[in-house]
């Protein structure tokens, strides 16, 4: 089956997109997690985010 051009360009550029956000996720638990010593999925808790907000306030 083939594609139209334009179909398939779209198609690139959401699975570029969701590999960015993917990869963006990634960093962040790395980041967190291993140069941050703290647990990687508490990344995800609200309340370190409150924190990291308030530091740039």
């Amino acid at each position: 089956m083939k594609l139209s051009y334009t179909l398939q360009v779209v198609l690139k550029l959401v699975l570029v997109l969701v590999l960015a956000i993917i990869l963006f996720f990634v960093g962040l638990m790395i980041g967190y997690g291993v140069i941050g010593n703290g647990k990687a999925t508490d990344v995800f808790n609200p309340s370190i985010w409150q924190h990291i907000f308030a530091f740039f306030k």
